[in-house]
C-alpha cells in the first residue's frame, strides 16, 4: 500500500469526518483519479514532438500515455481532423497516490520562487486543476536530453461534493496551498 494511501486511511479520513460531520464512511471525499495532459500545438509542424512527449510523460507517470487527436479542422492553424496534438494519461489507485506524493514532496518544491499553489482553481465540485509550465521539475526527466521545455496540466478528480471539502482533502494530503 502506498504511503499516501495509508496516511489517508489513518489520519485524513477521520479528520474529514470530524470536520464535516459525515455519518457514513462512503461520504468521506477521496481521490478518484489524476489526469496528466500535455497539449502540443507545435506538433502540427514537427510530428516527432509527439514521440518525445510520450516518452517523457511515460517516465513521469509510470504508465503509457495515449495520443490525443484533433476533433475538428482549423484552417488558420493548418490543423486537420485526426492530427495528433497532444498526449494524456489517467492515473488511478496506487500510481495515482505515488504520483501525488511525488508531485507534492519532490516536483513542486523544485519550481523557481515557489510560494505555494493557488487555492482558487477548483471547479465547483471539489476537483482541482494545476498547470505546470516546465515539465523538467520532475526528477525522472534528464535535463540534458530535453530538446524543448513543455508544459502540462494536472487534474485531480475527487469524490468531494463542494470546493471546501475538496480543498480540505488535498490540504490534509499535503498540497501546499498559499490561500
Amino acid at each position: 500500500m502506498s504511503q499516501l494511501r495509508k496516511q489517508y486511511e489513518e489520519t485524513v479520513a477521520p479528520k474529514l469526518i470530524e470536520t464535516f460531520g459525515f455519518k457514513n464512511s462512503m461520504e468521506v471525499p477521496r481521490l478518484e483519479k489524476i489526469v496528466l495532459n500535455m497539449g502540443l500545438g507545435d506538433a502540427i509542424q514537427n510530428i516527432k514532438l509527439i514521440d518525445t512527449a510520450t516518452a517523457e510523460l511515460k517516465m513521469i507517470a509510470g504508465q503509457q500515455p495515449v495520443v490525443t487527436r484533433a476533433k475538428r479542422s482549423i484552417a488558420a492553424f493548418k490543423l486537420r481532423v485526426g492530427m495528433p496534438i497532444g498526449v494524456m494519461v489517467t492515473l488511478r489507485r496506487k500510481r495515482m497516490y505515488d504520483f501525488l506524493n511525488k508531485l507534492v514532496n519532490v516536483a513542486l518544491p523544485r519550481v523557481r520562487d515557489f510560494r505555494g499553489i493557488s487555492g482558487k482553481a477548483f471547479d465547483g465540485q471539489g476537483n482541482y486543476s494545476l498547470g505546470i509550465k516546465e515539465h523538467i521539475i520532475f526528477p525522472e526527466i534528464d535535463y540534458d536530453k530535453i530538446d524543448e521545455i513543455k508544459g502540462m496540466n494536472v487534474s485531480i478528480v475527487t469524490t468531494a461534493k463542494t470546493n471546501e471539502q475538496g480543498k480540505e482533502l488535498l490540504k490534509l494530503l499535503g498540497m501546499p496551498f498559499r490561500n
